[in-house]
Order: structure tokens, then C-alpha cells, then sequence
């Protein structure tokens, strides 16, 4: 994302954007509804009044890029008339933007069906939330738009279940234990996420070990919040980064590819039954070829 700082006193979000980037103001406002503006590093309106001093972060689409449904096989766990939950393969992206125009879960899932909520924009259909690209499992997606603001408001309210299991780098000592660090975006790589305290939002991770080797640990770990790239960050803050892990980790196994963390367990309450429903999905071989050499260990 590009960045600039506001130079002038209170004004509307779209109308400050719309001058300093010479665009249109409905071209702004489709920028921060596709979620490519945020205000410090959170997540705006166009009708927020910005302030000298603020920070935006913007990407600019490219306009010739067509979220096209493309023929990509996509592994369906689950579907209705409201919700399709999704097994995420390792490296797919979940929806296009710069630099991933196509062959993302998004392009699949236009495929496969064509009810999809529209509360996220034309780049972002049906999606409620993310894993990255390279963290592999489960994710629930909307087919209309009462269904999306329904799961969308159990997120936020902390009343789904996601629980991940990764393998971390260095022998962990205690068998649980809670990560209460609040995360911000980096001051030097606006693509990264780390702890701090500047326009930080809470965030808390739960662990507990499952298996130990003689220098890695594979733990369960559930979100109590859900912050962009938070188990990575919290992972390793404490020392223990995700193995494989390309932009946080200390280390990579070069003949292996796929960052070991995957969403495990997805638990939800239906739009529209209202039963708590609740998805498991197995370790991909990516993920367990890594495994099994510190198991050989």
C-alpha cells in the first residue's frame, strides 16, 4: 500500500482523498468499500472525518482488473442456501487484487456459485474473513448478504470458534498459556503487522501444546480476536515463530514449501436455523511432510 499524511484540518475522508490523489470521489469511496483505504492502519467509511497528523494507507486497483469466475477445483465441506464453508489449499489467495489478478478462492467460488453476498465489494464476494495465502483450512462464506452480516456479527462480538494448529520454532515450556499483546501495522513495512502500541487494536491468542520435539513444538491455538496476520505476530513476539513462516519466521526448510499453521476447527451459529454448527478438517500434506521429519528427529 501507498501512504500519505493528512496536510489540513478536519474533512470527510472521500472528499480529502478525492483532491490530494486528483480522482473521483465515487472512485474513492469504491477504494475504502473494496477495504483498500485505511485510516492508521484500521478500517474506515468515506464519511469519516480525517485529522493533520492521520495516516492513509491506500492501494489503488487497477481498473482493468476483472474478478472473472474461473474453473479452479475448491474443496466444499459444507453447503446451503446461506453458507459454503471452505478448505483453503496452501499459496491460493482469497480474493484478487495487484499482483494476484486471478486463480484466487474468490474466482473459485464465482464459479461454483452465483449467490454470493455483495457487502464486500465486487473484488470481495461472499467473504466474511481471511486466512493468508500460504496458511492453509477452514473459512465460512456468505451467499447473501443477511447471511454475511450475521456471520460477520458473531466475529465480531468473539462468539465463533477457530481454532489452528501450527508448528513453531523452539521447544515450548509451558502446556498453556495466553498471548495478550495488541497489534499494530509495522512503522517500517506497512505490509507487515507487529506488537505495539501505536493505533494497535487488542488482540488475543490462546495456546496449548500438543507435541514437542527436540526444537520445534506443535500447539492448538483458538482467536479470541482476529487481526490481521495475529497468530504469526503473537507467535513471534514469543519467540517461537511459524515454521516456514516467509515474512515473520526466523527459518525455512527449503525443500518444502507451505508456512505450518492451518485452520483446523470452524464453529458457527447458523443465519438462519440459529443451531451452532461446528466444521474439522484434516493436516494438508504440506504441513505434515514438515512434521513428520521432526517426528523422524
Amino acid at each position: 500500500m501507498q501512504e500519505l499524511v493528512v496536510d489540513s484540518y478536519s474533512k470527510r475522508l472521500d472528499s480529502y482523498l478525492s483532491s490530494a490523489l486528483g480522482i473521483s470521489r465515487s472512485k474513492v469511496s469504491k477504494m475504502i468499500k473494496d477495504g483498500n483505504v485505511l485510516v492508521n492502519g484500521n478500517k474506515c467509511k468515506a464519511s469519516d472525518s480525517v485529522n493533520i497528523g492521520d495516516k492513509i494507507s491506500y492501494e489503488m486497483i487497477n481498473e482493468e482488473i476483472k474478478v472473472e469466475a474461473e474453473e479452479i477445483p475448491i474443496d466444499i465441506v459444507y453447503e446451503d442456501d446461506d453458507v459454503i464453508v471452505v478448505n483453503k489449499p496452501n499459496g491460493m489467495v482469497v480474493h484478487p487484487a495487484v499482483g494476484n489478478k486471478s486463480g484466487t478462492l474468490v474466482n473459485a467460488l464465482m464459479h461454483h456459485s452465483k449467490n454470493l453476498s455483495s457487502i464486500n465489494g465486487e473484488f470481495r464476494p461472499g467473504i466474511v474473513h481471511r486466512i493468508d495465502a500460504y496458511t492453509t483450512g477452514l473459512l465460512m462464506v456468505a451467499k447473501n448478504d443477511k447471511a454475511h452480516e450475521f456471520l460477520q456479527k458473531q466475529l465480531q462480538d468473539k462468539t465463533t470458534t477457530r481454532k489452528y494448529i501450527a508448528l513453531v520454532w523452539g521447544v515450548i515450556p509451558n502446556d498453556t498459556g495466553v498471548i495478550d499483546a495488541p497489534i499494530m501495522r509495522d512503522k517500517s513495512d506497512r505490509k507487515k503487522m507487529a506488537v505495539g502500541t501505536i493505533n494497535s487494536k487488542d488482540a488475543v491468542t490462546h495456546f496449548k501444546v500438543l507435541e514437542r520435539f527436540n526444537n520445534a513444538t506443535l500447539i492448538e491455538l483458538k482467536l479470541e480476536t482476529g487481526r490481521t496476520h495475529q497468530i504469526r505476530v503473537h507467535l513471534s513476539y514469543i519467540g517461537h515463530p511459524v515454521v516456514n513462516d516467509p515474512v515473520y519466521g526466523r527459518r525455512k526448510l527449503i525443500d518444502e514449501t507451505g508456512q505450518c499453521l492451518h485452520a483446523k476447527t470452524l464453529g458457527f451459529i447458523h443465519p438462519t436455523t440459529h443451531k451452532y454448527m461446528e466444521f474439522d478438517s484434516e493436516l494438508p500434506t504440506c504441513f505434515t511432510n514438515i512434521l513428520n521429519k521432526f517426528r523422524g528427529d
